[in-house]
Formats: C-alpha cells, structure tokens, sequence
C-alpha cells in the first residue's frame, strides 16, 4: 500500500531527543548571561541611592621652606634672562629648484649684555640659515650671527629689541667652584619651554673629545642636574643667581638625561664671548709653530717620546724669538726638530692637548714650555702671539 502525500510522518523518537537537548543548552546559556549580569543588576536596581559625598578639607600649606623660597626667587629673577631660539634650514627641491625653509632644531640662550647680543651653543646654531629668539614675554625676534667658536661650542647672536629689554643674566666665576655646590639649569628640553631643574657640581675639570682634527674641550663642569635635548646653550647658575656655565652636553647612551650633564665653565664664555661680539671670531693665542696631527702620531709611536713635534717654525714667530727649532736639513739628514712635552707644567701628547692647554691663556702672555731637543729638556719661555 502507497503512502499517503498529504499525511506528515510521524516524528521520530530521535528527533524529540535533539530538540529537548537544544532546550536545555538554551536555558542554561540564559542563566549563565543572567549570573555575569545579576551584580551590575542589583547595583543599578536594588542598591540604596548613594549618599552625598562628604567634603575635604584644606589642609593649610604654611610657609615654604627657606630654600624653596631662595630656588623660586632664583628662577623669577633668571627666567626673563633665558631665550628660547629655533633653527630653520634652507633646502632646494631637486627637480623644481624651488627653496624654502625647514625647521631645523631648537635650543636655548642667554642675554648676554644690553645691546641684545645672545649667547648660547655653536652646535645649537651650526648648519641653520635662520634663527628666530623669543623672549620670555613671548615676543619673537629673528636673530643675526655675530660670531662663533666651534672649538669652544660658543655663538653669540644678536637681536634687536627696542623696547622693554630683558636684563642680562649676572655673571659669576668657575675658577672656585667646589663639588658639591648646588647649581640651577634653565632652558627649553624637548621644547618644553623655560624649565627650570637642579642638582650639583658632581666634577670638575672634566675633558670631552672635540672630534677630528679639533682640540678637546676642557675644564668642564659636571653636573646632575637634568640636561636633555633643547638645554643646550641655556645657563647653568650658582645658588646666587649668577651665571656660571653654558649646558652643552650630556652622557647618556639613550640620549636623555642619564645624570651626567656638562657646561662650558663661565671663565672661558667671559674669555671668549668678548672676542666674538669685537672681532667675529676668535683669536687663538699661539706659538707661531707648524705641526701635523697624523706625523705627530707616527713620531711619537717610533720615538716613545709624548709631545708636540715641531715641524716649522715661522720666521719672526714667537717660537722662533725663543730659539725654538723645527726640522732641519743638514749635509748628514734630515734633524729632528724640538718636541714640546709640557705647558706650564702641565704634559701634552699632541697637537690637540697643545691648543686646549694655550687656550687658558691670552695673546701676550708668557708660557712656560719643557721643550725636549735630543735627550735634553729644558725650559724656554715664549710670548704668545696671535693665531689664524
């Protein structure tokens, strides 16, 4: 017999076990969402409503202590001293020839005198086309180049403010400076503008390398007080107030802060500073002798003698009044010349240390050298002259 077509099958004991099962997942399911939910539930329907909140009061400050009272009072006086300077570069579009200038970097500085003459770092200012100065009152001046010194890291620059003129930051010494002496930095890290951190001459005297070809820069101060990117070229102050170093370099292996910071000592910005706003550079003192870096090197490793070989001297120099001699030729060869050991005492192992060690001095000074001719030393006394 043919089943009938509109007769629905009868379903199957299978089935109705399946369906039941699905059931069951649903309902536990929904319980499951309903126990994560029930306390986010009863906080918003069932909880009490929530009491006013109770009111703190103010716990009076007091006084500040004397020497927060003295840093406060440091940087107000100082703040209106410090600049904010922002470099910009001229690059030309290869394939239209269209110039235009970029932001290059950014940096701080200093007032140096009344005529608007600013001085901060050389690395700050190197290899820009412009640069704009704002005062701490936020007015924006573009500034001109008034001179440089790339071996001291020192520029001056010069704006010109007609009205309301900051005051210079006072000046101090580095000569007495002891360890342990609070100092004060001041200046722009990461542009954050016109920020003020402290610490304490961790060393003095400190050497850092000038790079090739130029002379080391020395007497150094060390310090941990926070110098970042953007420091550079701000003051470094003494518990006075006064100036007492240009913040000009950091050690760190990340390129933050790492607690070792450096400034060039005021004694040098003072020695040098004058020279760049009169003359736009500065003049060297030296001994009006001709020498080689690398030759030095090579003399120095075939003799074991340390020192500054003199290749020449010039005619009518300083050196040559003294009766220093260069390399002579003579029927029997070439003689060596004289090789300078020290300067004042001090030792010197090459041309480099021979610079930094005159540069204590000025143009006209007496110097006392150790001169070695031969297997003699001896001491000879030179007036220094003025270098190229």
């Amino acid at each position: 017999m043919r089943p009938d077509p509109w007769t629905s099958p009868a379903p199957r004991r299978g089935d109705a076990f399946v369906r039941r099962l699905l059931w069951l997942a649903l309902v536990v399911a929904a319980l499951m969402v309903l126990w994560q939910w029930l306390p986010a539930l009863q906080a918003r329907w069932l909880a009490p409503a929530p009491a006013p909140a109770a009111e703190r009061t103010v716990t009076p400050r007091g006084d500040l202590a004397a020497d927060e009272r003295a840093t406060i009072e440091l940087f107000e006086k100082a703040r209106d001293s410090v600049v904010f300077i922002s470099t910009a570069q001229v690059v030309r579009d290869a394939w239209t020839r269209n110039v235009w200038e970029v932001p290059r970097g950014n940096g701080s500085g200093f007032i140096w005198d009344d005529a608007g003459h600013v001085v901060t770092n050389y690395h700050v200012i190197e290899g820009a086309s412009s640069a704009i100065v704002r005062l701490a009152d936020g007015r924006d001046y573009r500034a001109a180049l008034v001179g440089a010194s790339p071996a001291h890291d020192i520029a001056v620059l010069r704006i010109g403010v007609g009205f309301k003129r900051p005051p210079p930051v006072p000046i101090g010494t580095s000569h007495d400076l002891k360890v342990g002496q609070k100092v004060f930095a001041i200046g722009n890290p990461f542009g954050l503008d016109w920020t003020l951190t402290t610490g304490i001459v961790s060393a003095l005297d400190r050497t850092l390398d000038g790079g090739p070809g130029k002379p080391p820069i020395e007497h150094l101060i060390q310090t941990d007080a926070a110098i970042n990117p953007g420091n550079s070229g701000g003051p470094l102050l003494d518990s006075a107030g006064r100036l007492i170093g240009i913040n000009t370099a950091i050690y760190s292996p990340s390129g933050a802060s790492a607690g070792i910071g450096f400034a060039v000592p005021v004694d040098t910005v003072a020695r040098v500073v004058p020279q760049l706003i009169q003359h736009g550079r500065y003049v060297r003192p030296a001994l009006g002798i001709e020498v080689d870096e690398t030759l030095n090197r090579r003399l120095a490793t075939a003799t074991g003698v340390e020192g500054v070989y003199v290749l020449r001297v010039q005619p009518r120099g300083a050196a040559e009044q003294a009766g220093l001699q260069g390399v002579r030729m003579t029927p029997e060869g070439l003689v060596p010349g004289d090789v300078i050991v020290a300067v004042e005492g001090r030792p010197v192992d090459g041309p480099g240390r021979l610079l930094a060690r005159l540069d204590d001095f000025r143009v006209g000074d007496s110097v006392r050298l150790s001169v070695r001719r031969g297997e003699q030393t001896r001491e000879v006394t030179v007036t220094l002259q003025p270098g190229v």
